[in-house]
């Protein structure tokens, strides 16, 4: 594409002009805050949106335009924005003391919320966030079997430590990433995602292994998705060889079903991360599972077995506004049909934008299972229908690749219509979104490929 095209962007121009209050926030960020923002993923050309607010499936910026909001809190507001139960029960917690350096009896009640719902969790502990829960669960399993190395799936995300940063986006080959000690990633095996040949010679050849961790829709809620038999593969061969099973349900945990996709699948791993969720939308996470792994943390069970206790410090465990919130969120989740709205929800947005595509002429693809929506931007022109695509068929390499211009551009396109997604168009739907939602989208969907084919992006 030349430059000129490039400079002529009505996509570009349009949302310059849409959002200054969020292009003088961007700009004063830079000098602030390094790409002047605070997590990696919302990392946006020009500049991602700057939002003052939010109400049920909706996010209103900085400069009063609303939107439909599909980046869901990067997945932790499964009810939507500000859920009045919710906020009901944070604004009591806040009223009553964020931080009492005590236990508290919100913390009882929440444990027995997670211990009731989530079929692995025999004991919890709570974190701060599912990057913390992620650690410990890893920690657990190698003092409960007395071996160091983990086995993860390339392209599976698991939090920010250093024994997750590679083979997420790039280091596939397990080398480590910038700042990580070369031992750490030499104690991380890295697999293709669903492939069981592989996973079973990695065990039958290596006695060292502690754990499996993996999510269980596969990365990044299915867009690279593994099938069901594959974790059933995963749970016979985990047992046979006495390695920990851990489900990363961070994304998946009260989303999939109440109980999370091993309730959904019928699977029970030995330890389960929890996060976004499980705090009802507030920072918070968690590690559950069986009582003989968790006692790694209690001072009776490891002093009465001769054993060192993992040590497990954090400011903000179980803090009050928390809990609070994530006991709010998940009694409404598991006495109503919030899970089942989500996914209903987003079966309908893919037929729709499957829909667009298909009129349109556009060899593009709407793909995803239960409340996410991933759209395949078909980089090298494969023959296929949209509405028919199998992404097992395709290599692993090409649905994680990065985000492109293309994807980047349609992310803009779709909020000069009302809509805000990921960097790669697509989403979370929640239980607030409803039908006039989906048919905004789908418009907007629409408007947004003909303002790509206008500039020349398709």
């Amino acid at each position: 594409m030349s430059e000129t095209t490039l400079s002529n962007s009505t996509i570009l121009a349009d949302y310059k002009a849409k959002t200054p209050g969020s292009a003088a926030l961007a700009e004063e960020a830079r000098q602030l805050l390094p790409s002047g923002i605070a997590h990696d993923a919302r990392h946006l050309d020009p500049y991602a949106l700057y939002c003052a607010r939010g109400e049920g499936p909706y996010k209103w910026d900085v400069d009063g335009n609303r939107y439909v909001d599909y980046y869901g809190g990067h997945g932790a507001l499964l009810l939507g924005h500000s859920r009045p139960e919710v906020v009901a029960a944070a604004e009591q917690a806040l009223s009553e003391g964020t931080q009492y350096g005590a236990n508290h009896p919100r913390e009882v009640a929440w444990a027995k919320a997670v211990c009731r719902m989530v079929p692995s969790a025999e004991r919890v502990r709570f974190t701060s966030s599912g990057t913390e829960a992620t650690l410990m669960a890893l920690r657990l399993s190698r003092a409960f079997t007395g071996r160091s190395k983990i086995i993860r799936f390339k392209s599976m995300f698991h939090g920010w430590h250093d024994h997750m940063a590679s083979g997420v986006s790039d280091h596939f080959d397990g080398s480590p990433t910038t700042g990580v000690l070369a031992g750490i990633a030499g104690g991380v095996v890295l697999l293709p995602p669903g492939d069981a040949d592989a996973l079973k010679a990695c065990l039958d050849n290596d006695p060292d292994i502690a754990a499996i961790i993996i999510e269980p829709t596969g990365a990044s809620f299915g867009q690279v998705p593994v099938t069901p038999e594959f974790l059933s593969i995963l749970r016979a061969e985990t047992a046979r060889h006495g390695v920990v099973l851990i489900f990363d349900e961070v994304v998946t945990g009260f989303r999939v079903s109440p109980g999370g996709a091993q309730a959904a699948f019928g699977i029970t791993p030995d330890l389960t991360t929890l996060a976004k969720i499980v705090a009802g939308g507030l920072p918070g996470g968690a590690v559950c599972g069986r009582r003989d792994i968790m006692d790694g943390l209690d001072f009776a069970a490891t002093a009465a077995a001769k054993r060192e206790k993992i040590g497990h410090p954090g400011t903000f465990n179980a803090n009050p506004v928390s809990a609070a919130s994530g006991i709010a969120a998940l009694e409404i989740i598991e006495t109503t049909d919030a899970c089942d709205r989500a996914n209903k929800a987003a079966a309908d947005l893919r037929a729709g934008m499957n829909d667009v595509l298909a009129k349109k002429g556009v060899p593009w693809a709407v793909y995803g299972t239960f409340s996410s929506f991933h759209v395949f931007t078909n980089p090298e022109n494969l023959d296929l229908t949209p509405g028919n695509l199998d992404p097992l068929s395709l290599p692993w390499e090409r649905l994680s690749a990065k985000s492109g211009r293309v994807t980047g551009r349609l992310r803009l396109a779709f909020a000069l219509n009302g809509v805000d997604t990921n960097n790669k168009g697509g989403g979370l739907t929640s239980a607030a979104h409803g039908a006039a939602e989906i048919e905004h989208t789908v418009a907007a969907f629409s408007d947004a490929i003909d303002r790509l084919r206008h500039d020349g992006e398709i």
